[in-house]
């Protein structure tokens, strides 16, 4: 079945383009670029302070002990 020529490429961009409409491809271009480059911010591990889940002042090992009054219904 061998690689496809360029010629094979063009027809199908200009189907793909034809079929979804230049707006919808931008505007999947646009959306998939943000999720990448926010995929890349939080991948560089660039924490606000106390977003970790950590309790600030808490002494490591010790236990925190708490009671619940009501489940919220979120």
């Amino acid at each position: 079945m061998g690689s496809f020529s360029i010629w094979h490429w063009l027809i199908v961009l200009l189907v793909v383009v034809l079929i979804f409409g230049t707006k919808k491809l931008r505007n999947l271009g646009q959306d998939l670029g943000g999720a990448v480059k926010g995929f890349k911010e939080g991948m560089k591990g660039d924490e606000a302070p106390g977003a970790s889940g950590k309790l600030e002042g808490a002494a490591p090992g010790h236990t925190i002990d708490g009671e619940v009054k009501e489940k919220s219904k979120a």
